[in-house]
């Protein structure tokens, strides 16, 4: 996780925590009380994918003119949701190399910021790219926050879950228009990649693909599936004519929800909400 040292803010006796989801195809934040409840969380799928700068500006617009983010947090997360990352099992990382462990599958700029988020408890670590410009943001704004990438809060709560597990999942965390494919076998993580999709054969051909390499018998691993899916959704249907066992995950964790907000299962906002 990386971190830049927190200072106090309070709004009377209250303390909030904002934590907030940043892709190139939508935003998402939770802001979270003392108490552990949930006061407000917001989801925006802006419908296109866009660049760096115009999510910035789109940032930028929301702390303006949303009162839920007037709050004075005590404490501010940034989760960052992209494709530019890929897991190093710990005893082969090394904080020098880091442009080596990514140069293999996506294309890395001269000039582009590494950062890694450490997963101790599984010896792995996530090596990514963040978006400079959202983290200057930030800083200017919040001058203290922490920041990791989605696929560490996603890996780190599978692998907690499934650690006495002896079977095969495959995991399926749901966006607006990508999704993270997570494979654990025995507790162990085989897999973690996310993939941009436009149709639900797409999906189904990347979650078919990955299992064939993998050598999985889709009438016998279970596809689990988190985030932003229902089983009304062409992805959950597709899934469930080829895959013999599909099913929704649960987060694993006491936050409140308030009664607004009960219509929310337990699957979704799955990366946003698990950290808490």
């Amino acid at each position: 996780m990386t971190q830049i040292q927190n200072k106090s803010n309070t709004t009377g006796n209250t303390k909030y925590t904002l934590s907030i989801q940043v892709s190139l195809n939508g935003l998402s934040f939770c802001a979270v009380n003392s108490e552990n409840e949930i006061v407000a969380l917001e989801q925006d799928n802006f419908g296109v994918r866009l660049s760096p700068e115009q999510v910035l500006n789109k940032i930028k617009y929301v702390f303006d003119h949303n009162t839920h983010l007037k709050y004075d947090f005590e404490t501010v997360e940034v989760i960052y949701e992209n494709d530019l990352y890929t897991a190093v099992p710990k005893a082969l990382f090394d904080p020098e190399l880091l442009k080596d462990y990514l140069k293999y599958n996506i294309k890395v700029l001269e000039n582009d910021f590494i950062a890694y988020d450490e997963l101790n408890q599984h010896e792995i670590v996530i090596v990514y790219i963040p978006y400079t410009n959202i983290t200057n943001f930030f800083f200017e704004t919040f001058g203290s926050f922490t920041y990791k990438h989605s696929s560490t809060i996603l890996v780190d709560s599978v692998l907690s879950k499934e650690k006495n597990n002896e079977t095969t999942r495959v995991f399926a965390n749901m966006n607006s228009a990508s999704f993270d494919l997570v494979v654990v076998t025995k507790g162990k993580l085989v897999l973690s990649n996310s993939y941009i999709y436009e149709t639900n054969e797409d999906f189904l051909y990347y979650v078919m693909f990955a299992a064939e390499q993998l050598r999985l018998n889709p009438e016998e691993f279970q596809l689990v599936f988190l985030g932003d899916i229902s089983k009304d959704s062409p992805c959950y249907n597709i899934a469930y004519k080829y895959i013999r066992n599909v099913s929704f995950g649960n987060r694993n964790n006491t936050i409140q929800l308030p009664e607004t907000m009960d219509s929310i299962d337990t699957h979704q906002h799955f990366v946003l909400l698990s950290h808490f």
